[in-house]
């Protein structure tokens, strides 16, 4: 049994400690916002943060762990959208969708550490995320939107 928080909510899982991170919360806990893409760490679908920090989900053993895991679903509501998900909306980002979420937690963490990045910052981060449909200009233009808004609530 191991006991994780996900998205302020306390769970117990009875599941074996090598399964995926991505696995017991779709599978276990039902939280299906975080999705499966390669399975390998290389793609960026099935980002979550554990402590604030992006991690790939697909590789991280539940045995392993520690900390607060925030999903897509514990971001921002429908009625208070974090501020990525607000720019990602307004700039019309998803296409398909399929890797939207991963793509929105990394665009989170990136500006959780550099809340003003330049353009560079903003493809080095978010280039282990990758978009089939090929958004990448809107993605970083979301990313700056939402940077600029972060920087006006802090101010």
């Amino acid at each position: 049994m191991k006991r994780i928080t996900v998205n302020g909510k306390v769970h117990t899982v009875d599941a074996d400690p090598a399964m995926p991170l991505l696995w017991v919360l779709r599978d276990e806990l039902g939280i299906t916002g975080t999705k499966y893409g390669c399975g390998i760490a290389q793609c960026g679908a099935c980002t979550v943060h554990v402590d604030g920090v992006a991690v790939r989900s697909c590789q991280l053993p539940l045995g392993a762990v520690e900390g607060e895991v925030t999903t897509i679903e514990g971001l921002g509501t429908p009625e208070a959208p974090h501020p990525v998900q607000a720019a990602w909306i307004e700039h019309q980002v998803a296409q398909c969708g399929y890797c939207q979420s991963g793509q929105i937690m990394q665009a989170a963490s990136l500006l959780d550490t550099h809340p003003d990045p330049s353009d560079d910052e903003i493809d080095r981060a978010m280039s282990g995320n990758l978009c089939r449909c090929g958004t990448y200009v809107r993605i970083r233009a979301a990313v700056r939107a939402a940077a600029g808004k972060l920087q006006e609530a802090s101010s």
